[in-house]
């Protein structure tokens, strides 16, 4: 079972139908004891990270989060979703995260218009099953104003916008996050989500 975490922000529909197209039959819930059977959770988001947290916080949802990334369940955050699995968030007021991967995230402050929105380019940084069904230099669909700053394993790919480096795929453990929308990026998105579902499936 693949659950999409519903804590009022962001579009699920969007997502629960782009798992449907690669075959997994997602449950959107915030109830407890269904998230702690899930075999992968997917943790989307768009709108700002202290919302998000306090959510979270409102639902009772950072303790079952943590209890199933402490067990091996398979966590995938999606842009705002990504972003609240590092350790601090900059965006409005210093707000903690909830820590899965070491890091935090701030204002994008660089000459490139803000925000970073539109198709980029997909450059690989390690060897990663995410990454089995797309090919380098790929285009996926971001939107997004803050970006993540960590360590460079924890890097699975980026992109580049002006001189920044946009991390686009994180991950650490059983935890990974896409910046970008993979529901929005078209067949490369689908691939993406076709290769999660065998990560699941391993």
């Amino acid at each position: 079972m693949v659950v999409i975490i519903d804590y009022n922000v962001g579009n699920l529909s969007s997502v629960a139908g782009a798992l449907k197209r690669v075959g997994i039959d997602a449950i959107v819930t915030r109830d407890k004891e269904t998230i702690e059977q899930a075999q992968a959770i997917i943790l989307p988001g768009v709108g700002s990270f202290p919302v998000a947290m306090a959510n979270l916080e409102k639902y009772g949802l950072i303790e079952t989060l943590t209890s199933c990334k402490e067990k091996g369940t398979i966590i995938m955050g999606i842009c705002l979703g990504m972003q609240v699995l590092f350790e601090m968030g900059y965006e409005v007021r210093p707000t903690k995260g909830l820590g899965f991967i070491p890091g935090k995230v701030e204002y994008m402050d660089i000459d490139e218009k803000i925000p970073h929105m539109g198709w980029n380019e997909l450059y690989f940084n390690q060897i990663h099953p995410i990454l089995k069904y797309i090919e380098e230099n790929e285009d996926v669909y971001y939107v997004h104003s803050y970006q993540a700053v960590t360590d460079d394993e924890n890097i699975i790919a980026y992109s580049m916008y002006g001189t920044a480096k946009i991390p686009g795929i994180v991950g650490k453990d059983n935890v990974i996050g896409c910046q970008f929308h993979p529901e929005k990026s078209g067949a490369v998105g689908e691939n993406i989500l076709k290769a999660f579902k065998e990560m699941i499936e391993c």
